[in-house]
């Protein structure tokens, strides 16, 4: 068994409150003061698949601080069983990681 822990890089989803929301995307960095990520809110996860997967425009990821009063939970994004994460639902259905899509690496992504 494999055993991560929540820390830049990796992919999380954060739940929020007022307003409440879920935010997916890649930890840049956490500390007292809040979260940054790099992500997108996880209910247009699938629109923004579908439209890289077309080659359509789109807003792709965006660096979003979070200050650390509206966060209520951060969850790492992991398969369970055959249920696949986020992260390797978009491998899938593009083609490329996550990383490969971004550019090749967390070079300027983590702090």
């Amino acid at each position: 068994m494999r055993f991560s822990k929540i820390e830049p890089g990796v992919c999380v989803v954060l739940s929020l409150h007022s307003p409440r929301e879920k935010i997916w995307g890649i930890l840049v960095s956490i500390d007292g003061s809040g979260v940054q990520i790099r992500g997108l809110d996880i209910n247009t996860f699938d629109d923004w698949v579908n439209a890289v997967t077309c080659g359509e425009y789109n807003i792709g990821l965006a660096y979003s601080f979070v200050p650390m009063w509206r966060v209520e939970r951060i969850q790492m994004d992991e398969t369970i069983g055959e249920i696949l994460s986020l992260e390797e639902q978009f491998g899938q259905r593009v083609g490329l990681s996550l990383m490969e899509y971004m550019g090749g690496g967390q070079e300027g992504l983590v702090s």
